[in-house]
């Protein structure tokens, strides 16, 4: 019985209690008339009466509203708690129906909750995992990892009754009103196909991997084999050269060296182009002389382009450091390359080289007056095997991996190569590339001719803008004629401070030109090639003593502008020091080779350098010859060491040599190999050897791998004796 009904149900007692007073007054009152007394009481009775039920009635409309207001507050609640209850069942079927596991622990490690997916993989239903401990068998688990937000991540192989499965878990737990941790949820997810992909990748990277090895052991292997009888055939031919031959003889003998050196090309792309598919390739940053490396690849390949009738010439912008940083041997290639094809498929005009600053890179240019290349074949040049025509009638052979080898080695220098050729012909190789100024290096510095005129005469269009627009970032007044008609037009319109006549017109119209410009230049200069040289006394009879070699070297043209009377130019002092022989030294060098042919070829080049040479084919006679010559008294002062040798291979041989101590054990030893690659150029080195030189072995390779790694006081000799 509730609080409120008791109170009602007390009220006519009290009532009643409350009238006693009432009646004992009414009692005094009546006295001797009850009947006004006792209407009186009734009276007030009933007035109290109704009070009461007044109250009451209030009580109860007060009461029926409250009930009213908890029975809505009931209905509202069960429909909250329905709604929650039919909510819970969608989320519970939502997440049944995923593959994905759901699984939550108490701090027992008992569960209570685990999803339909968790139960099918633990093979038992709901009733049998809730309340109890559900442990997975684990056949392999990998690294407990933590993620950014704090919680877990792990994969485990499990055994299900399907067989096993890889999944991959996420734990975080969940926590109380209070911040305790009540539970621990675990969802996961089933990545056995991924695992089964990532593991058919691995197999094949594996024997993708095992594959380039087995490519680049036979590569190698292909590359000794070829190179030991090519070395043969380049070198013996060169110094069957040398010999006195009949002019049949000897077109016999440029045929066979010209076929020799197209077949070490065609080795040297194969070789290259594979350790680029194969991302083998490294760039090294060194610093080095940028202008003098590209001024080194127009004269490389200047006499290729004068013996077909045509020119080369390199130009440098205003700005371009001094020195940079980077993989020269790299950029010589990529430059080889574009100048080199444009001078193959360049039949008149010539080649132009250009290299200018472009913000804070340096961008390259290879221009060309050739035939052009089609459309539809700019779109694939760059590709592998790909060539601009590759019909079977096409004029030009090669295999197609040049410009591809070109693009991949600019794209790894942060590059890109593109090309533009027009309709009526000539094509255009272009690509930027960050070369950074080394620390120590400056902006290349242009002399100063603001005062000057200079009048260049060529008819070539290469030679003839080239040179004015040198000449004009120097700040000089410059103009061509590329005839002889503008040229006797435009001598007499000034007093030129220079004029330039290049050779090409022709001995006896150069000569004429010359005794028209004597008289409309303070001095006059002739451009000739190297082949030409041998009209300079003529030349020089008739007064035109001053000259320049032809490509141009910058330096040199402003040597020659600044200092007419000047008795050589800087081309003719490079090449008497690149003719210093340093064989008169008479030095003592121990050949170890096994191949006759190549031992007959090394042998002759010393012997024609000067050099005393002993011959031996096997690696373990090396390193007692080495000791014998040094306990005789006798020391050698090189070892020039094949690799591939039999017994005892070159490096081991190298080891051993080493391993003698004193002064047997520093003795300078060269490599000498057919194996181009990097590693072995490494092995090499971690064997103890002081040089490096590929075979088909030049005589220029082979000076200056002496020079490197003979000690200064061998040098010295060498150039005292010379």
């Amino acid at each position: 019985m509730t609080r409120a009904v008791r109170r009602l149900l007390l009220l006519p007692f009290a009532a009643s209690v409350s009238l006693m007073p009432t009646l004992a007054f009414a009692q005094d009152v009546i006295g001797d008339g009850p009947e006004l007394g006792w209407i009186g009481l009734g009276g007030m009775i009933a007035c109290a009466i109704g009070i009461v039920f007044g109250v009451i009635n209030r009580r109860a409309i007060s009461l029926r509203e409250k009930v009213s207001r908890l029975e809505s507050e009931v209905e509202t609640r069960d429909d909250k708690i329905w709604a929650l209850e039919e909510r819970l069942a969608h989320l519970t079927a939502m997440v049944d129906s995923q593959d994905d596991l759901v699984l939550r622990e108490d701090e027992h490690g008992r569960v209570t909750y685990a999803s339909a997916a968790t139960c099918a993989l633990a093979g038992r239903n709901s009733s049998e995992v809730i309340g109890r401990p559900l442990r997975f068998k684990i056949l392999r688990s990998g690294a407990r990892s933590q993620t950014a937000d704090g919680n877990f991540a792990f994969d485990q192989e499990i055994e299900t009754p399907e067989g096993s499965r890889w999944i991959s878990w996420k734990e975080a737990p969940v926590r109380g009103t209070r911040g305790e941790i009540v539970e621990i949820q675990r969802t996961g997810r089933d990545i056995t196909a991924r695992v089964a992909t990532e593991h058919a990748l691995e197999d094949a990277r594996e024997q993708a991997e095992a594959a380039s090895r087995a490519k680049s052991r036979f590569l190698a292997v292909v590359s000794h084999e070829v190179r030991t009888p090519l070395n043969g055939i380049l070198g013996m031919t060169h110094l069957l050269s040398d010999t006195a031959m009949s002019q049949e003889q000897q077109t016999y003998v440029r045929a066979v060296k010209s076929s020799g050196e197209a077949l070490l090309g065609l080795i040297e792309e194969i070789l290259d182009f594979s350790k680029i598919e194969a991302g083998r390739i490294e760039l090294e940053a060194a610093p080095f002389d940028l202008v003098e490396l590209v001024t080194d690849v127009v004269e490389l390949l200047a006499p290729r382009a004068q013996a077909k009738g045509i020119e080369i010439a390199a130009q440098f912008g205003r700005g371009l450091p001094q020195r940079v940083s980077g993989d020269a041997a790299r950029l010589r290639q990529v430059l080889l390359n574009l100048a080199g094809n444009a001078v193959k498929f360049t039949d008149e005009g010539g080649v132009a080289v250009a290299i200018e600053t472009a913000g804070n890179r340096i961008r390259f240019s290879v221009r060309d007056t050739g035939p052009g290349i089609e459309a539809d074949a700019q779109a694939r040049i760059f590709e592998e095997f790909e060539q601009g025509d590759g019909t079977l009638a096409r004029k030009h052979g090669g295999t197609g991996l040049g410009l591809a080898i070109a693009s991949r080695i600019v794209e790894r220098m942060g590059g890109e190569i593109a090309l533009s050729s027009g309709p009526d012909g000539g094509t255009v190789f272009r690509f930027t590339i960050e070369l950074p100024a080394v620390a120590d290096g400056a902006v290349e510095g242009h002399p100063d001719f603001m005062n000057a005129d200079v009048l260049v005469l060529s008819p070539s269009m290469i030679v003839g803008p080239l040179l004015a627009n040198q000449i004009e970032q120097w700040g000089a007044r410059a103009a061509v004629a590329d005839t002889h008609e503008l040229a006797l037009t435009l001598l007499p319109e000034r007093h030129w401070s220079h004029c330039i006549i290049d050779r090409a017109f022709g001995q006896d119209e150069t000569l004429a030109l010359y005794e028209i410009a004597r008289g409309n230049a303070a001095h006059c200069h002739v451009l000739l090639t190297p082949a030409e040289r041998r009209e300079l006394p003529a030349l020089q009879a008739s007064g035109l003593a001053s000259y320049l070699i032809k490509p141009v070297r910058a330096a040199s043209l402003a040597a020659r502008l600044f200092d007419p009377a000047a008795s050589a130019t800087e081309d003719e002092t490079a090449q008497a020091a690149f003719e210093f022989a340093t064989g008169k030294g008479g030095l003592s060098i121990l050949v170890a080779e096994d191949n006759d042919i190549n031992a007959l070829l090394v042998q002759a080049l010393l012997a024609r350098m000067g050099h005393r040479v002993a011959v031996v084919g096997d690696g373990a006679i090396a390193v007692n010859a080495v000791a014998s010559a040094h306990t005789m008294n006798a020391p050698y002062d090189a070892v020039l060491m094949d690799l591939h040798l039999p017994g005892m291979d070159g490096l081991e041989a190298t080891r051993r040599i080493r391993a003698l101590g004193g002064a047997a054990g520093t003795i300078p030893v060269i490599a000498l190999t057919a194996n181009a690659f990097e590693e072995d150029r490494a092995a090499c080195l971690a064997a103890g050897m002081n040089g490096f030189v590929v075979k088909p072995v030049d005589r220029k390779r082979l000076e200056a791998a002496l020079a490197e790694a003979l000690p200064e006081s061998s040098q010295k000799a060498v150039e005292t004796a010379a």
